[in-house]
């Protein structure tokens, strides 16, 4: 029976990430082991077969080792948009280094990392820097065989993104918007999904980067006006010079919770969120992305997308 160790599959990527590694193994002996910080986290995951979950502390090398042990796969999802230097750090770099210590300690044969379109050492953001350190330690552990994937934003039914947008636009009369001229190329959450399990099934994946990315650039003006528009909810967009944006990420930091937007991510949209063209992406895993405007309008309208409208936005693709 082959084991599969999903780090993050709890998440917004990694639910996705989960139902299609069960579609994939429908039939066949498999094991998916989903840790996580607390079991009710996961708690949707549990009707999946073949699917395990376990409450675990990732940092603790012990018991990193005892959810390892007989693994042939990892998968590492884990992220998040905000924190401190520290937390990037911790989350971003650490995280990967032990896991891929880890792994070659387990014998692990092969490990898929997502990491982000724009991951630098010399980025101007505490994320996109934090995330080139990750690739970075699973690079210096020649002996494992790694993919990385590099998405832009992501969008689908419950995303943080667009449907943030919407719902500010459902509550004001006007959006102000900071850095309304960064450009992105949102990607579908499936779609990623399907290339990080394609990866599984590739020998020649091993050892490459993939960016993952959809088939059209927006700025973050555009895509804001689109979820109003498809929300129901269209509002005028007000652009704010960057200081005035900075003074919005200083005084939402204050707030409880995490921030709507942070100085953060303000320096992470300095660098634009698109395919470079230099490396392959998700077509090379045989995955044809799928538009925004196919999918997007579903779950933004106020109707969940049904898997046969999913089908049909697919059958669309562009």
């Amino acid at each position: 029976m082959s084991k599969i160790v999903v780090f993050g599959g709890a998440g917004f990527l990694g639910t996705h990430v989960c139902e299609k590694l069960v579609e994939r193994h429908r039939g066949d002996a498999c094991n998916i082991l989903v840790p996580t910080r607390r079991l009710g986290h996961a708690r949707h995951l549990q009707p999946l077969p073949g699917l395990d979950t376990a409450q675990a502390d990732v940092f603790d090398p012990a018991r990193l080792d005892r959810l390892l042990y007989d693994a042939e796969v990892v998968i590492n999802l884990v992220g998040i948009l905000h924190g401190h230097p520290a937390d990037f750090e911790r989350v971003h770099a650490t995280l990967p280094q032990r896991l891929a210590a880890a792994s070659v300690k387990a014998g692990v044969r092969r490990f898929i990392h997502v990491s982000a379109l724009g991951a630098s050492a010399d980025a101007p953001s505490h994320y996109l820097r934090s995330k080139a350190a990750g690739e970075a330690a699973l690079a210096s552990q020649p002996g494992l065989a790694t993919t990385v994937l590099r998405p832009s934003v992501m969008f689908g039914d419950g995303d943080r993104f667009l449907n943030l947008f919407a719902s500010l636009q459902r509550l004001f009369p006007v959006m102000p918007l900071a850095s309304a001229g960064a450009r992105f190329q949102p990607v579908w959450v499936e779609d990623v999904a399907r290339g990080v399990v394609a990866c599984l099934d590739r020998h020649d994946s091993a050892g490459q980067v993939y960016e993952a990315v959809g088939p059209r650039v927006y700025t973050l003006a555009e895509l804001v006006r689109c979820a109003g528009v498809w929300s129901g909810h269209a509002r005028p967009v007000w652009r704010l010079p960057e200081a005035l944006g900075r003074l919005q990420a200083a005084a939402m930091r204050v707030l409880p919770g995490d921030p709507l937007i942070s100085a953060d991510n303000l320096d992470s949209m300095k660098v634009d969120s698109v395919a470079s063209g230099r490396l392959p992406d998700l077509q090379a895993l045989g995955v044809s992305p799928a538009a925004l405007e196919a999918i997007a309008p579903l779950y933004l309208g106020g109707t969940a997308p049904t898997r046969l409208d999913l089908f049909r936005a697919s059958a669309r693709r562009s």
